[in-house]
């Protein structure tokens, strides 16, 4: 299946958060939406980064100090890989476990469509999976 046709199927609702943002708001947006991270972009809607629950983890566990009002920017990965819409799901999913990441952005001339997650592709799988079976067994 092409990544463009699954997010048509699950009518995301991309959530973003800008550099200049507060750590507390982020995790505040993460934690209001059920997501485990978000791209950021800039005003002009450029990505410019990504922030996951991983991030936040990080920082916490590495600073000192009032970490709330510390900003996006400062903590966001910045060499984010993505993927486009016409890329296939299990492209996507190989490119997440080869990358040791959950969070794929889908991104089309240079506009964030969609942010794909580990448990997506593999959900899609299990599908697969069972649509085969189920044919198998009527074959049989």
């Amino acid at each position: 299946m092409k990544i463009r046709e699954f997010l048509k199927s699950v009518q995301q609702r991309l959530v973003t958060c800008t550099p200049d943002d507060t750590l507390e708001a982020a995790a505040k947006l993460l934690h209001a939406n059920g997501i485990g991270a978000m791209p950021v972009c800039n005003m002009a809607t450029a990505m410019v980064g990504i922030i996951s629950e991983r991030d936040l983890v990080r920082s916490f566990a590495t600073q000192t100090g009032d970490l709330r009002n510390t900003r996006v920017r400062d903590i966001m990965t910045t060499r984010v890989i993505t993927c486009g819409p016409d890329d296939n799901m299990h492209a996507a999913q190989e490119l997440m476990r080869k990358n040791r990441f959950r969070h794929l952005p889908v991104v089309e001339a240079g506009r964030v469509l969609g942010i794909l997650s580990i448990r997506d592709t593999l959900a899609l799988r299990l599908q697969e999976s069972e649509l085969e079976i189920n044919v198998l067994r009527d074959v049989v």
